[in-house]
């Protein structure tokens, strides 16, 4: 059977929501990471939080790679992520929660394949559904039963941070169509890709972004934001963990199949 993942993300650093929890650390050929293994409901979960476990690590230092190359080898199948985002589109309100469907990538320093020429040959993987629909469709059935609003679909756009953007730049990522920003989706949603594991993104608005908020950002209101919906949150992922197989088969499970298949080269 598959393992499913939570990657956590800002204000989701608690796997204490599993049972039968146990620490680990797997060397990766990327470095290594840090995980906490457990299970819910009979099923197989592995946790990681994106940031470490005390928001350690900002976004442009994250190891995307030996994340995403260590859920594989852990025997992962599905991915749920979590992350905290601005807003730029009026409807898509704090407090609300979005599942992205696309992506625009604005970031700047950061190794976003795992193929790299050599050896590992070059792999040019598909990413018109970028985050696996019917993973998707299950986490927005699971939220319409617990009654929390939810949007399926959305542009997210990731910019290299630490810092928030400019009311310039968010005035020109709306004009390209993007409905969130924010930090960390990009290259982490790229990798799983090639690494033919199904992802989905839930991301929870904790405000309007720059510009169209009428106070400056913090990173503290993001954070009690996040805590205040902390439990809505934990709900949603434990319900779709519920309800998920991690056996059944999906697209996203054979995305570069037409170039061999992901393999785990040490």
């Amino acid at each position: 059977m598959g393992v499913i993942a939570v990657i956590g993300g800002t204000g989701v650093y608690d796997p204490s929501i599993f049972e039968n929890i146990k620490e680990g650390t797997l060397q990766t050929p990327y470095g290594d990471i840090n995980y906490t293994k457990g299970s819910y409901k009979g099923k197989n979960v592995i946790f990681v939080a994106r940031h470490g476990s005390h928001h350690s690590i900002p976004p442009h230092l994250i190891n995307y790679r030996a994340n995403i190359w260590g859920l594989k080898k852990l025997g992962v199948t599905h991915i749920i992520s979590t992350t905290a985002v601005g807003s730029l589109n009026l409807n898509f309100k704090p407090g609300h929660f979005v599942l992205t469907d696309q992506f625009l990538d604005f970031t700047k320093s950061r190794v976003s394949t795992f193929f790299e020429g050599g050896k590992d040959g070059v792999v040019h993987v598909d990413v018109t559904n970028p985050y696996c629909p019917e993973l998707r469709a299950l986490i927005e059935a699971n939220a319409k039963k617990l009654n929390l609003p939810i949007h399926n679909g959305g542009t997210y756009v990731c910019t290299e941070g630490p810092r928030f953007e400019t009311p310039a730049e968010i005035k020109m990522y709306k004009q390209l169509g993007a409905d969130t920003v924010g930090m960390t989706n990009v290259p982490e949603v790229v990798l799983a890709a090639e690494a033919e594991m199904a992802y989905s993104t839930i991301s929870m608005v904790t405000n309007f972004a720059a510009g169209i908020s009428k106070e400056p950002l913090t990173h503290q209101e993001v954070l009690e934001v996040m805590d205040q919906l902390s439990s809505s949150f934990k709900s949603l992922i434990l319900a779709t963990i519920e309800s998920l197989d991690p056996s059944q088969d999906c697209e996203c499970h054979h995305r570069i199949a037409g170039f061999g298949g992901f393999h785990l080269a040490d």
